[in-house]
């Protein structure tokens, strides 16, 4: 852990640093605005299920307002011709979830922690689980969940601070008990778990996305 931790410091003190704080700054922005501006970000989220994140970002882009408009068969045909992964089935997932568009600010703010909030969201908004669910609610202002994919698992396994599971897909014990292993992580350097993850995430991939 301390070789990580180090590594951690090390970016802390540089200007890396400031272009996190600055997207941190931009996830707390973006939790006040509309819903339907939300809702574009949930669906980023569901597009980011076993798909790359530049690339997600790039069709969130693409698609924008439309996500709340387009009939599901024309949206899957976009997806598609935009390069998603599981076109169909997450068309019918930004479709279904729809129906909270109008209401996911005042859904969002009622809960008081993020993993309370994660539960329902997990819950109610087919294709998200626990990783997009964190995802979405990071991205929207809730600094006290952790966004654990295969860049994450496969760096705190290198060092040594979990083993790395056989399956790529979590369970809910296996998940939270990863994000125990953050938790003392984001103590250990100081910050949340949202922080914790870009930093992360940069010394995995040196990109600071979202």
């Amino acid at each position: 852990m301390r070789q990580l931790i180090d590594k951690i410091l090390e970016i802390k003190k540089s200007n890396k640093s400031r272009i996190i704080a600055k997207r941190m700054s931009e996830f707390n922005a973006l939790g006040k605005k509309p819903s339907e501006e939300l809702f574009k970000e949930l669906c980023f989220c569901i597009l980011t299920a076993n798909f790359r994140a530049d690339k997600a970002i790039e069709i969130q882009k693409e698609i924008g307002q439309q996500f709340l408009t387009l009939p599901k068969k024309a949206l899957a045909e976009k997806l598609k011709k935009l390069g998603c992964r599981f076109h169909t089935k997450k068309a019918g997932y930004i479709v279904e979830a729809r129906k909270h568009a109008s209401t996911l600010g005042k859904i969002w703010h009622s809960f008081s922690s993020g993993p309370t909030a994660r539960e329902w969201f997990v819950k109610n908004i087919k294709g998200l689980g626990y990783k997009e669910s964190s995802h979405f609610l990071r991205n929207v202002g809730y600094t006290d969940v952790a966004i654990i994919d295969f860049h994450i698992i496969d760096l705190l396994a290198r060092n040594g601070l979990i083993k790395k599971p056989k399956t790529k897909s979590l369970t809910k014990k296996s998940y939270l008990s990863i994000e125990n292993v953050l938790k003392k992580l984001a103590k250990r350097t100081g910050m949340n778990l949202g922080e914790l993850d870009l930093y992360l995430w940069y010394i995995e991939t040196g990109k600071v996305l979202k």
